[in-house]
């Protein structure tokens, strides 16, 4: 698999419509960085989050999860518990080719904070808002920012494209919007 540089990204993001909405070069002005960097793209984090709480004692089950377990808040910050997580979504929407496979790291001004942002793979062909999850692996209250830098999105090129792709095998998390809980 070889990495996929800025130039790749901006002919696939203009032409084929795999980031919208697209921004051409790193904005850092007072905020967390985001838009296209050297072999990466920063994508943002949208101001619609999920809270985890526990007030009602729930056990989380991923094969039976309760959406009771969240508190809803639309906002330009997010205040994550102490030692608890969020999930959020990006402001971009991918449209991922079928010869290419995407990996996200956090960004480093979030780890330093310890918060630690996770996101799976984005798999050939899979479309959609990408929902993030958010840990704040301090024992403070932490804050996440809307509208600005949330991870790296790396693209890797395969030797080959796919035998199956993601709509191949209609995954679950096909294009999704929102903020996304598990599915079974």
């Amino acid at each position: 698999m070889t990495i996929l540089s800025d130039r790749w990204i901006r002919n696939e993001a203009r032409h084929s419509g795999m980031i919208e909405p697209f921004v051409e070069q790193q904005q850092r002005d007072g905020c967390i960085s985001y838009g296209l960097s050297s072999y990466g793209y920063d994508a943002r984090v949208a101001d619609e989050f999920k809270i985890f709480t526990n007030v009602d004692n729930a056990v989380v089950d991923p094969k039976n999860f309760s959406s009771n377990s969240f508190v809803d808040r639309k906002a330009d910050v997010c205040v994550i518990p102490p030692n608890s997580f969020v999930l959020a979504r990006t402001v971009e929407y991918f449209r991922i080719p079928r010869d290419v496979l995407v990996i996200c790291l956090g960004k480093s001004t979030y780890a330093r904070c310890g918060i630690i942002v996770n996101v799976t793979p984005l798999e050939p062909e899979w479309e959609g808002h990408v929902t993030l999850e958010f840990s704040n692996t301090t024992p403070l209250p932490a804050k996440v920012y809307a509208n600005e830098g949330a991870c790296q999105f790396l693209f890797l090129k395969g030797n080959e494209p796919c035998e199956r792709s993601y709509a191949d095998r209609s995954g679950k998390y096909m294009g999704q919007r929102g903020v996304t809980l598990p599915k079974l």
